[in-house]
C-alpha cells in the first residue's frame, strides 16, 4: 500500500476523498526540502543510536538517488503514478523501493506533522532568502536610476490627492521607491532569522518521542539554533510561512502602488514615462495602442495576493493547539502567494528597467498647478508673517494668478533648490539618501548566507 498507515482499518479509503485530501501536486516544490529534512532524521536517528551505521549509509545513498530522480522529472513521474497523500509519503515510498529494508526505518520516531512542520520552514527560510534578494535587486536598478535623474536635475510636480502639491526631483521620487524596497528586503531578513531559531524535527506527532533522538543534531543540520521547546506548538503553528507570505504581500502592494503611478505617467495626458516596446503590448484592435500591461497586472496582483493571505490567516482562527488537517489549507494559500508574489515582483522589476522619463516635459510641469505656493508662504514666513497670515497670502495669490493665467513669482527649480531640512527633496539631501541606501545594499551583499538567491 502507498500509504504511511492502513493497519488499523478494514477497508482502503475512498478514491475521491483520498484525491480530494492530496496535497501532492502544491508539494512537489517542496521535494528538495523534504530530502534535507529525511537526512537530518537520518542523522537523528544515528545518533541516538536508533539505527546502524549501515542502515544510516543505506538512506543517505537512497536519498541521493532521489535527489538526482527530482532533478531529472522522474521523480514527479513516480510520484504522480500512485495515490499519495503528499510529498513526504511519496518520497518515503520511493525510499523503501531503493532500499528495502533500511527503508522501513527512515520514519522512526517521526510523524508528518513534525516533517511538514520543518520542511515548511526550510522552504520558508529559502523564500526568504530570495524575496530579500528580489527586493535589493530592485532596490539597487532604482538607485542608478535616481542618480541619473539627479545628475540631469529633473523635475516633476509632485502630487497628493492626485493633485499637484510640490515641485519634487524626479531622483527624490525614485529615492523614495528605493526605500520602499529596502523596507521590503529588510521584512524578509527578520523571516529568515526567526526561521532559523527552533527545529521542529523529533517533536513527532503531539508530545514528542520515545526514542532517544538526536534532536541537536537534526537542528545543527538544518540550520536551526536549537531543537523547539515545546512539541505540540512546533507542529502546529505555521507563523513563519504567514510571515513571508505576508512580506511577499506587502512588497507587492509596494510595486502595486508604484505601477498606479508609471501606468498614468505612460498615457499621452501625463506623458512622462515610456515603456519599452520589449515590455508594451498592443491591441488586436487598434492599431496605435501601446498598453503598459505589466504594471496593470502588478496593480492587480496587490488585491489578489492579500484576499489570498486574508484566506491563509482566516483558516487558523477556528483551530485548537495542535495539528489538524485545514493547516494544509493554510500551508498551500501561503505557498500560493509566495509563488505568484516572487512572479510578480519579479516581473515589476523587468518591466521598471525598461521605463525611460521624459526629462524634458517632467521638468516643464512641474510648476503647473501653482506648486510652488508652499515654498512662496514659507518665504513669507522666514522674514516674519505668521504661518497663517502666510497662507492667506499666498492664497490670494493664487486665485489672482489662475484668473489673470499667469504663474507664481517663483520657479519650480528655485523651490526644490531651497529646501533645507533632512530628507527633503533637495539635490544635496537626495544625493546623501541615496549614498546611505546604496550602503546599505552593499552591506547586505556582503552578509547574504551562501547559497541564497
Amino acid at each position: 500500500m502507498s500509504l504511511q498507515w492502513g493497519g488499523r482499518f478494514s477497508a482502503p479509503p475512498d478514491a475521491e476523498l483520498l484525491a480530494f485530501g492530496s496535497s501532492l501536486e502544491e508539494d512537489l516544490v517542496l521535494a528538495p526540502f523534504d530530502l534535507t529534512c529525511s537526512r537530518a532524521h537520518v542523522a537523528a536517528l544515528r545518533g541516538g543510536e536508533i539505527i546502524s551505521q549501515a542502515d544510516a549509509d543505506a538512506l543517505n545513498d537512497a536519498l541521493s538517488v532521489v535527489a538526482g530522480e527530482i532533478v531529472s522529472g522522474e521523480f514527479a513521474r513516480f510520484a504522480r503514478g500512485t495515490p499519495f497523500e503528499d510529498i513526504h509519503g511519496a518520497i518515503d515510498a520511493r525510499i523503501r523501493e531503493i532500499a528495502p529494508g533500511s527503508g522501513d526505518l527512515l520514519h522512526a520516531g517521526r510523524s508528518r506533522n513534525d516533517q511538514v512542520a520543518t520542511t515548511l520552514l526550510l522552504y520558508v527560510r529559502h523564500c526568504a532568502r530570495d524575496g530579500a534578494a528580489i527586493s535589493r535587486a530592485i532596490a539597487g536598478d532604482i538607485v542608478a536610476k535616481a542618480r541619473a535623474e539627479l545628475a540631469a536635475g529633473t523635475l516633476v510636480a509632485g502630487i497628493t490627492h492626485w493633485q499637484p502639491a510640490q515641485p519634487i526631483l524626479l531622483a527624490f521620487w525614485l529615492e523614495a521607491v528605493g526605500e520602499m524596497f529596502a523596507r521590503a528586503a529588510r521584512r524578509f531578513d527578520v523571516v529568515v532569522t526567526d526561521s532559523s531559531v527552533a527545529c521542529p524535527l523529533g517533536s513527532g506527532a503531539i508530545a514528542g518521542s520515545s526514542l532517544p533522538l538526536d534532536r541537536a543534531a537534526a537542528a545543527r543540520a538544518l540550520g536551526f539554533k536549537a531543537p523547539s521547546c515545546n512539541a505540540m506548538d512546533a507542529i502546529g503553528t505555521r507563523d513563519l510561512a504567514l510571515d513571508v507570505a505576508h512580506a511577499y504581500v506587502r512588497a507587492v502592494v509596494d510595486a502595486s502602488r508604484v505601477s498606479e503611478e508609471l501606468v498614468l505617467w505612460c498615457t499621452p495626458a501625463f506623458g512622462y514615462a515610456r515603456l519599452s516596446d520589449e515590455a508594451s503590448t498592443g491591441s488586436s484592435l487598434m492599431p496605435q495602442k501601446r498598453n503598459p500591461d505589466p504594471f496593470e497586472l502588478v496593480r492587480s496582483q496587490g488585491a489578489a495576493l492579500n484576499g489570498a493571505y486574508a484566506g491563509a490567516l482566516g483558516t487558523l482562527c477556528g483551530l485548537a493547539l495542535s495539528y489538524h488537517r485545514d493547516l494544509q489549507t493554510t500551508k498551500a494559500l501561503c505557498m500560493s502567494v509566495i509563488v505568484k508574489g516572487n512572479a510578480t515582483m519579479r516581473a515589476f522589476g523587468r518591466a521598471l528597467s525598461n521605463v525611460t522619463f521624459d526629462r524634458e516635459r517632467m521638468t516643464e510641469r512641474a510648476g503647473d498647478g501653482f506648486t510652488v505656493a508652499t515654498d512662496l508662504a514659507d518665504a513669507l514666513i522666514a522674514v516674519g508673517t505668521t504661518a497663517r497670515d502666510a497662507h492667506a497670502q499666498v492664497g490670494e495669490q493664487v486665485a489672482a494668478a489662475e484668473r489673470e493665467g499667469r504663474d507664481l513669482p517663483l520657479g519650480a527649480r528655485a523651490a526644490v533648490d531651497e529646501k533645507k531640512t533632512a530628507g527633503s527633496t533637495s539635490p544635496g539631501e537626495v544625493a546623501r539618501a541615496l549614498d546611505a541606501l546604496e550602503a546599505e545594499l552593499e552591506a547586505a551583499a556582503r552578509t547574504m548566507p551562501d547559497g541564497a538567491s
